[in-house]
């Protein structure tokens, strides 16, 4: 895209990890054998990076995170937001000047002759890393990896109060934080700048000396961060205020039922049914009256469910994906979903492949699940190839049993809704076993959610109506469950 921009800053991430990745293939370093360095914007997108990708990193040093940006204008930010929803994306100007950010006059000259530095950024990029960086260090705790925080005391163009706050939150015992009492924002540029290089060396030279660390994540439901706040969850909220709050959420949401099909569904099945989910997939608003529409579609498009559906959109294509690396490699296409729904998403990546499965078996516990999923079958035309079946997903012996055996397995919105390890284990173990040898596993998590209250206060679970309380994976649990299994 166009210098200072992005569709979002979601790419900027991906970037990080494109580049990361070309380091190990191209070069055969091994990613625990790899401590990323970043400063200032690019320290931020390196630790969303480690957040959100939980690379098996041996470390990484971030030198003046930019987590809160000064803008110095008294609601900046707020502005800025206004007139992107007013007008769509537009550049905004950085003013900050290079004397703002170091005293080596080399330097300065060349912030003032490099043709490379942009001064412009997208506005759209400025709110997202502002959103992200809110997300990280308010989540650090999610952060395993060995981390160095290198904060300018003299820093006038961000904040150091939030680096601080990120320090103190992050998951690893293997920390530290060096204040440069006179330091400018460009601390790995600054004219003393041979001091927080060596103390990044020696930080980087006593990884190096020891083995890499492992996270230790597979008894997280039973300690840490996300078991502290599963519980908070599970108890009703501490104050009188908070509890009303909640009691008119839960009423205001059963009015809604009478006139929203959507919000009805789920009242009935459950928020977190394959019905209800089904319904968010095809988005399509229903509802008793246009104000049943109106509340329908402001059901539809909550920022979970709008969520959802772009996890369908990337279920889809990287099922295309594995179909494509499996026929590459001369092996047949037998799909496996051990809990499907009503098997949408993989039925809708099949249709956009025709023929390209040689069999596909599709599993879910529950009968009206499996009665749906075999209606949408016949619907798209795909009796002869797929099939529908009740089964538990967290039966390891039946799952490794199953024929043919599976060479590509797919669990998707399951282990989100539960908590519990040692069934996650059991079930993953007995994918492992179905799957033939040189095939893939598409697994989804939950790292994180903004409305993890609302959804544990106010809806109800496909489990008799209980509460839906969830305790998120951070995606570093969830991988070392899949390598465990």
């Amino acid at each position: 895209g166009e210098r200072g921009a992005a569709g979002n800053y979601g790419v900027l991430v991906k970037d990080v990890d494109a580049f990361v990745r070309h380091i190990a293939s191209a070069h055969g370093i091994a990613t625990e054998n790899v401590v990323v360095i970043g400063q200032s914007f690019g320290a931020v997108t390196v630790a969303t990076w480690v957040h959100d990708y939980a690379p098996r990193l041996r470390g990484m040093v971030l030198a003046a995170p930019a987590f809160k940006i000064n803008l110095i204008v008294p609601g900046a930010l707020a502005g800025l937001k206004m007139l992107y929803a007013a007008r769509g994306n537009y550049f905004v100007k950085s003013y900050v000047k290079p004397t703002q950010l170091t005293r080596d006059a080399a330097r300065i000259a060349s912030y003032h002759a490099d043709p490379l530095i942009t001064r412009p950024i997208a506005a759209n990029i400025l709110l997202e890393v502002d959103e992200a960086a809110t997300r990280v260090v308010a989540d650090a705790g999610a952060i395993h990896v060995p981390t160095q925080v290198l904060v300018s005391g003299n820093d006038a163009v961000v904040y150091e109060a939030p680096q601080q706050e990120f320090f103190d939150n992050l998951g690893t015992e293997n920390k530290e934080l060096h204040r440069l009492d006179d330091f400018l924002h460009d601390t790995l540029g600054e004219r003393h700048r041979a001091i927080p290089i060596g103390l990044a060396r020696t930080f980087i030279e006593r990884l190096f000396a020891a083995a890499p660390a492992q996270p230790g994540l597979l008894d997280a439901d039973q300690r840490g961060l996300t078991k502290t706040e599963f519980d908070t969850l599970s108890r009703p909220a501490t104050t009188a205020a908070a509890r009303l709050y909640w009691a008119m959420s839960r009423f205001w949401i059963g009015v809604g039922g009478r006139f929203s099909t959507g919000i009805k569904n789920g009242i009935a099945t459950g928020f977190d049914s394959g019905s209800t989910l089904d319904y968010v997939y095809q988005n399509r608003q229903q509802g008793f009256t246009p104000i049943g529409k109106l509340v329908d579609n402001v059901f539809l498009n909550s920022i979970g469910w709008r969520g959802i559906r772009i996890r369908k959109q990337h279920l889809e294509q990287l099922i295309g994906q594995a179909i494509g690396l499996l026929k590459a490699a001369s092996q047949p296409v037998r799909i496996l979903d051990i809990a499907a729904g009503h098997g949408r998403y993989i039925l809708e990546a099949l249709a956009a492949r025709p023929g390209q499965a040689d069999s596909v078996l599709l599993r879910d516990y529950s009968p009206a699940n499996v009665a749906a999923g075999r209606r949408l079958i016949a619907e798209k035309g795909l009796t002869g190839m797929v099939q529908f079946e009740q089964g538990d997903a967290f039966d390891r012996a039946g799952l490794a049993a199953l024929q043919p055996r599976p060479t590509l397995a797919v669990v998707s919105g399951l282990y989100e809704l539960f908590g519990d390890n040692n069934q996650v284990i059991k079930s993953l173990a007995g994918v492992a076993g179905a799957v033939e040898t040189g095939g893939y596993l598409l697994y989804t998590n939950q790292p994180w959610h903004p409305q993890l209250e609302m959804i544990a206060r106010s809806l109800t679970s496909h489990r008799a109506g209980a509460a839906w309380v969830m305790r998120r994976r951070v995606q570093a649990e969830i991988d070392e469950l899949v390598a465990q299994a």
